[in-house]
């Protein structure tokens, strides 16, 4: 594991960090910019999106024939961590979910007729899309084997009737991707499918109301009573669902972690800065021992959640699946954001808690951190299951040539 930047990838983060510094953080800064849900809104959007796209700042994620910059999932951790410096950051450069995972999982698993139709005009950002798995009990969860949405195969097409829900993204969605059952059969019995946001059949139930700040379109409940969808349009074949469902969210999970550790950095960034000006019985708090206690332990921290993430996007790179090392990296990271926008509003005391900085915001969304993409004890669960099938090789150190 070499911890060195490429110079192509130093190039794009420092060109990242200058774009968010310069551009997008005085719009997070204008209140008339945000939208009603706590994002930003379209119209402001639609504007750094040019300027990002001109900059070649573009869907650094996927590949150059598809569209993006190729830069694999270390250069990702690097830039990624940059882009969430704002709340906003992500969306801007079309790095943000669920568009981000789904970009990634079609450019792997679709026909190049589906990445046609179905990939290009997200990686254009003419349209939003998401991925439609979760279901209220007794369906699916994180365990995507209890789905119990179906999709009955008559002639050409299948019909889908089920229910999905916290559907991230799905109000302003064009394209779907659909996890349905097809079967019983415990390994190949899911099929994921494309569908479009104009076919009948479907509906949107309700935008869920939720605790923190939303992404653009929501968290959506999903209603499907009849939906055709043609056989052109499966993913990977019937009964690879589950094979889809792995392919997308280990991925997934890892790059809300690279996002999370610039959002946690930036609550530093805020509490540092604050407690360099304030002054308390006679001195500043940056001089207080609890204060520098507090600061020092965050630092650590975050720097042990980019190890994390960093080991397990090095073993994904290298063309391994890096299961535990991506639960590793989300259970931590998703806990370390969550203490350093409590510490960071302890610090800043009553602004901290206000809407004068962004730290209220992302202490609201943070407790979502540890829910979504599987639960902190579900990836525990993993490793413990990791642990006891591989003992001490849990531990083993990878050997170059091996």
């Amino acid at each position: 594991m070499d911890f060195t930047l490429s110079p192509r990838i130093e190039d794009f983060r420092t060109r990242i960090a200058r774009f968010v510094a310069d551009e997008v953080l005085p719009v997070e800064a204008d209140p008339a910019a945000w939208d009603a849900h706590g994002n930003i809104g379209l119209d402001r959007l639609k504007s750094l999106r040019a300027r990002a796209r001109a900059e070649g700042l573009w869907c650094l994620q996927l590949k150059p024939e598809t569209g993006g910059q190729g830069l694999g999932k270390i250069g990702m951790a690097a830039c990624y961590e940059e882009m969430n410096r704002s709340i906003f950051g992500p969306v801007v450069f079309n790095s943000a979910a669920p568009d981000d995972g789904n970009m990634m999982v079609l450019e792997l698993a679709a026909t190049p007729a589906q990445r046609d139709l179905w990939l290009a005009p997200i990686v254009a950002g003419r349209v939003r899309s998401a991925f439609a798995m979760t279901e209220p009990h007794p369906g699916g969860g994180s365990d995507p084997t209890m789905i119990m949405t179906t999709a009955s195969r008559h002639g050409d097409r299948y019909v889908i009737r089920g229910r999905k829900w916290f559907i991230t993204g799905a109000s302003e969605a064009q394209h779907f991707i659909l996890v349905a059952r097809t079967s019983d059969d415990p390994r190949s019995g899911l099929t994921a499918f494309l569908f479009d946001r104009d076919q009948p059949g479907w509906r949107i139930d309700r935008r869920i109301p939720v605790m923190g700040p939303e992404e653009h379109g929501g968290h959506c409940e999903l209603v499907f009573e009849g939906l055709e969808i043609p056989v052109e349009n499966v993913l990977l074949g019937e009964g690879e669902g589950l094979r889809l469902t792995q392919m997308r969210l280990g991925p997934a999970r890892l790059t809300h972690c690279m996002r999370w550790l610039g959002l946690a950095r930036r609550c530093v960034e805020i509490a540092r800065t604050y407690a360099a000006e304030r002054f308390a019985f006679g001195e500043r708090l940056s001089r207080r021992e609890s204060i520098r206690l507090m600061l020092g332990d965050l630092a650590m921290q975050i720097e042990i959640g980019r190890l994390l993430v960093m080991k397990a996007a090095w073993e994904l790179d290298r063309g391994g699946f890096a299961r535990k090392e991506v639960s590793m990296a989300k259970v931590h990271v998703a806990n370390l954001l969550h203490k350093a926008a409590d510490v960071a509003i302890q610090i800043n005391g009553a602004r901290g808690y206000s809407t004068d900085t962004p730290l209220e915001w992302i202490y609201r969304y943070a407790r979502q951190a540890r829910l979504v993409d599987g639960a902190d004890e579900v990836h525990r669960m993993v490793l413990e299951k990791t642990l006891a099938r591989e003992g001490r090789a849990f531990w083993a150190w990878p050997v170059a040539g091996g």
